[in-house]
């Protein structure tokens, strides 16, 4: 599967505008928006019925973005580093999150984050220059989607623009394991 330039340029016009897509990551499918707009984080939480108490995550496109929306210690980013080497995607939780929507961080101040590893995913956060939201493509509460044609048409209906990538991928991905790294660096496992 390729993805074209034409459904890249899309999918992030509409991010920049403030829009909501749905796309594929190296997980599930995500509904997804420029992580910086807190409007568009909020319809998010509308589409998904989802309690804003309940963070979600976002997608960064290598080290440097991510240290643009964290302020981390070095024993932090180490550990980090060797985590995001691991064959199973990885989201992280790290302690000290800036430079996203308010809504986007959770009380204590952190943020869950993944660095994308899959190329269309991954191209749209150096496209935009910024982080994206990745939030299941499922009403909360409900089993998550784990190929396209398992996400519910509410939420198909609810987004600005469907990714033409992958849609007829029937493969039945998995959601990231979920690690929070301690100010040490060390970690523990929320979701195996």
């Amino acid at each position: 599967m390729v993805w074209t330039n034409e459904d890249m340029v899309e999918a992030v016009r509409v991010l920049e505008s403030g829009g909501l897509i749905l796309y594929p990551t190296d997980t599930v499918w995500g509904i997804g928006c420029d992580a910086t707009q807190s409007e568009a984080v909020a319809r998010i939480y509308r589409l998904k019925e989802r309690e804003d108490s309940k963070s979600m995550l976002v997608l960064v496109a290598d080290e440097a973005q991510l240290r643009t929306v964290t302020e981390e210690s070095e024993a932090v980013y180490a550990q980090a580093a060797l985590l995001n080497r691991d064959e199973r995607p990885t989201t992280i939780i790290y302690s000290h999150a800036r430079g996203v929507a308010e809504n986007l961080i959770a009380e204590d101040g952190s943020i869950g984050i993944r660095l994308s590893r899959e190329g269309f995913s991954q191209e749209l956060c150096r496209r935009l220059g910024r982080p994206i939201v990745s939030t299941s493509a499922n009403i909360s509460g409900k089993q998550t989607a784990k190929c396209f044609e398992q996400i519910e048409e509410v939420i198909r209906r609810g987004v600005d623009y469907i990714c033409l990538y992958r849609r007829d991928d029937r493969k039945e991905y998995e959601p990231s394991r979920i690690v929070k790294i301690k100010d040490d660096g060390t970690y523990i496992t929320i979701r195996p």
